[in-house]
């Protein structure tokens, strides 16, 4: 996990508007320019270099006199290029989108003069910070290599109104390449979610690159984005596992080969095992459970000291992990309130084996994981998924 926070200052402060001329030629005579000379090529952009933070509901104009506008470009790092429109008489320009905040405005004008010259103008300004910003937790981290059912999730500290405009500033690629899309959801606290999985698991061995390009994206409301990152991470083995509820067995295969059989013992009778794919979360060698935090209260309640060997699967509190207190009922009977139990021995030899990003699938069971109660992503068919995503 890595999370960016960023502090902005907030400013809210006028420009003032201060006319930049370049003049074509120079020469002798009325410098005031007497009744009837004609008017210098020149041109004029607004808002002007240096001076006081632009706030973001100004519109950068471009105007030129004696002459015609041939391009203008307003460019910054991370929002990119300002869209605008050239008058019909092609002698100004007006932005059409929205400022960025805390960020620096190039301005490049070209033009050519009625006395056929050609003019240029330079202009470079700020832009007033945001009073209020946004950034996205991500997982998997820069540089760490993960399982094969690893989804790229993204959970924002602030709503995204506007889910579109954060999306289009999110890439995924991968190499091998493959087919993939972005899907919204809320996360399991609320806050809003948007991750990404390719139609099928990933390959073993690909190289994946995400790219957040959000500095001054607006997301809606007058919140934007603050971080421009790209994050490199890998596929490594593709180790899956498939927890059979009714067999009571759990089999591991590493790259498309059986490894092992285990004998475990699921849900029981109203506290069954969620159904369908979880992907490893994390992995703890020892942990207290406490029923009160999945809110298991009365005759059903428990409270185990450091429990050995613990695979987080969902958000919600799906484990597999030793559970020597059921030893009996390992391949014969599901005695659990939801997680996967086994011996001590055979919980340590698969804590070992498995990873973040592992998927795990249990079958015949029932009610199926939701999508946010951990990366649930490979729960939905892919016709589903992509008609999540906001584009």
């Amino acid at each position: 996990m890595h999370s960016d926070r960023i502090p902005r200052a907030s400013a809210a402060v006028l420009a003032l508007s201060v006319a930049v001329s370049l003049s074509a030629c120079s020469g002798s005579g009325d410098a005031g320019g007497s009744k009837g000379a004609a008017a210098r090529p020149a041109i004029t952009v607004t808002p002007a270099s240096g001076g006081q933070p632009v706030p973001v509901d100004r519109k950068v104009t471009v105007r030129v006199t004696s002459g015609r506008l041939d391009s203008v470009r307003v460019t910054a790092p991370g929002p990119g290029a300002l869209s605008g429109a050239l008058a019909s008489g092609k002698d100004g320009w007006t932005s059409t989108g929205h400022l960025a905040p805390g960020v620096t405005y190039d301005v490049v004008a070209r033009a050519t003069g009625d006395d056929g010259k050609a003019l240029t103008q330079h202009v470079r300004f700020t832009t007033a910070e945001a009073d209020r910003t946004f950034v996205g937790e991500y997982h998997p981290d820069k540089g760490t290599t993960v399982g094969v059912g690893m989804p790229v999730s993204i959970v924002f500290n602030r709503p995204i109104r506007d889910r579109a405009a954060v999306e289009r500033k999110l890439a995924v690629t991968a190499s091998p390449a493959v087919d993939g899309s972005w899907s919204w959801m809320k996360d399991w606290s609320g806050r809003d979610r948007v991750d990404w999985r390719p139609r099928a698991f990933w390959k073993a061995g690909t190289e994946v690159t995400l790219r957040m390009n959000l500095d001054g994206v607006d997301a809606g409301g007058g919140v934007y984005g603050t971080q421009n990152r790209v994050v490199h991470f890998r596929i490594g083995h593709a180790v899956t596992t498939t927890v059979d509820t009714s067999r009571k067995t759990l089999t591991l295969s590493r790259d498309g080969k059986v490894v092992r059989t285990l004998p475990v013992s699921a849900g029981k009778p109203g506290y069954e095992t969620w159904n369908g794919t979880m992907v490893v979360l994390e992995k703890t060698p020892g942990i207290t459970m406490n029923s009160r935090t999945v809110r298991i209260f009365g005759p059903e309640a428990y409270n185990l000291k450091d429990v050995k060997w613990d695979v987080r699967l969902t958000t919600s509190g799906t484990f597999t992990h030793a559970a020597p207190w059921n030893d009996g009922k390992f391949g014969k009977v599901n005695g659990s309130h939801g997680c996967v139990g086994m011996s001590t021995a055979d919980a340590k030899w698969f804590y070992e084996q498995v990873g973040i990003g592992d998927p795990v699938t249990v079958v015949h069971s029932t009610d199926t994981v939701q999508l946010n109660n951990g990366y649930g992503a490979w729960n939905a068919d892919w016709d589903d998924w992509r008609a999540g995503s906001a584009l």
